[in-house]
């Protein structure tokens, strides 16, 4: 958790733990914010056991209902892990009692899933929880050839300064050598060298081991899957075709602008566009902030991620932001002295941030900013019509006196007669005696006559209303 911003986990990670008797487990970390449901449903599609970790001093969280979900969905036995039973305020058996409302009786209250209590911070039973990790892999047992090509999915893909392309990848079958020729996605190139992930270099990885991965063209999306193949030649036809395709899929779903679509705009009056440029420190992160910012699209504002990618803010990213009036926003990485320069001469506003939820509610503040805001009135006051009289060339004074609140020269009024609306308009003039008055307040009287309009009968209401400006809130 150290290497995370804000303390939260925000990366997907692999690491592999050897225990004493010699056996060994991969663990895969996936974060647990709501913006990474992606990640989730990848993590349970590459396990073999899934370990739900809920805190014994808080309740079963939405997004554990949801992993809780994705390892069902993906058919993965689960092992519960009830953490923190050092607080104070730790009450595991209610933990319990919330999974057994989903259906997820624990072994304690006689159902099938293991469950374990640990505390992470004290190292607490962590070793009662691999046995019973260990326990669930020998019921399923496990096996995978390490004497065949390697095989396997992607966990991860970031930007190196020093290293290039590094991709995490779990080798799910197979055995993994340095030189051989990898085609992960629409990236190929030769495996230059390999890094477990504590930095280490090793030669080879076999079945259920996470390595990092020096030698691709490009950066693989976070869940593509790899091959071994046997000549570059093949490696490259087959990365070149799937780029086609990609591309195609791109272009195809490109919303050019319809006449529907203009028509909508028009009707719905004041349509905006927030275009955005996301670049990031590993693909995982960039695809769930730049899903989590689409869907904070409204009727009226439209979020669209013209361009996302791994790596520092480069200039190409600035002049493309530029040519489409987007903000760039950077997260866990930052511009380039180059790309700093021009985008102080564009004017680009570049916005970076390392915690997920900082973006997040920045970008809806703006999009709030970017709603019109709501008209409402607020009526100021009310008065009673005690009298009306006749003036040539001025028309029909009322004499009033005002019931509740006050009524100002500058409001507008509503004449209500038997509760029913006659009149909207504005006032001509507003006097107390023969002076001119800026407002009169409750329980004075005063005289009045409504611009434009007439007919105005004793016992009738004049009300004074005002019209606010609110700010709208997604």
């Amino acid at each position: 958790i150290a290497g995370e911003a804000g303390g939260i986990t925000q990366h997907i990670g692999a690491y592999s733990v050897e225990l004493e008797d010699g056996r060994k487990i991969t663990f895969l970390d996936t974060p647990g914010h709501e913006a990474f449901t992606a990640m989730r449903a990848r993590g349970a599609k590459l396990t073999d056991v899934a370990i739900i970790v809920v805190a014994a001093d808080d309740a079963v969280m939405p997004q554990t209902v949801e992993a809780i979900n994705h390892a069902s969905a993906a058919g993965v036995p689960i092992v519960f892990a009830i953490n923190k039973i050092d607080k104070p305020t730790a009450d595991p058996e209610r933990i319990k009692g919330e999974l057994a409302n989903m259906n997820y009786l624990v072994e304690d209250w006689g159902g099938k899933y293991q469950c374990q209590e640990i505390s992470a911070k004290q190292g607490l039973n962590v070793d009662k929880l691999l046995e019973k990790v260990l326990l669930e892999a020998e019921l399923k047992d496990l096996k995978a050839n390490p004497n065949r090509r390697a095989s396997g999915t992607v966990i991860e893909s970031a930007l190196d300064k020093g290293r290039g392309y590094v991709a995490t990848v779990l080798v799910q079958n197979g055995t993994l050598h340095q030189g051989d020729i990898m085609l992960a996605g629409i990236y190929y190139g030769h495996v230059k060298a390999m890094f477990n992930e504590r930095g280490q270099r090793i030669q080879e990885a076999g079945p259920a081991t996470p390595v990092q991965v020096i030698g691709l063209n490009g950066a693989p999306q976070a869940g593509d899957y790899f091959n071994i193949l046997d000549s570059d030649r093949e490696a490259r036809e087959i990365a070149n075709k799937r780029e086609q395709l990609v591309r195609m899929q791109s272009m195809k779903t490109k919303k050019h602008i319809t006449l529907d679509e203009i028509g909508r705009r028009i009707a719905i009056g004041n349509f905006r566009e927030l275009n955005l440029v996301v670049k990031g420190d590993v693909d995982g992160s960039i695809e769930a902030l730049s899903d989590s910012l689409i869907k904070l699209s409204t009727e009226q504002v439209q979020v669209n991620v013209i361009h996302k990618a791994v790596g520092q803010i480069s200039e190409s990213d600035i002049l493309l932001a530029a040519a489409s009036n987007a903000i760039v926003i950077g997260f866990q990485v930052r511009p380039s002295a180059g790309a700093r320069k021009l985008a102080e001469k564009e004017e680009i506003d570049i916005r970076l941030y390392s915690i997920i939820y900082d973006a997040i509610n920045e970008i809806k503040d703006a999009i709030e900013g970017m709603l019109a805001p709501e008209i409402k009135e607020e009526i100021t006051g009310s008065a009673e019509v005690l009298e009306t009289f006749k003036i040539t060339k001025v028309g029909t004074v009322a004499g009033c006196i005002v019931r509740e609140g006050k009524i100002s020269r500058s409001n507008k009024v509503r004449l209500i007669r038997d509760g029913i609306v006659i009149y909207t308009g504005e006032l001509e003039s507003l006097k107390r005696f023969k002076d001119d008055v800026r407002e009169v307040s409750s329980g004075f009287e005063c005289g009045l006559n409504i611009k434009n309009f007439n007919d105005i009968k004793v016992g009738d209401i004049v009300e004074g209303f005002q019209e606010v400006e609110v700010k709208r809130k997604l």
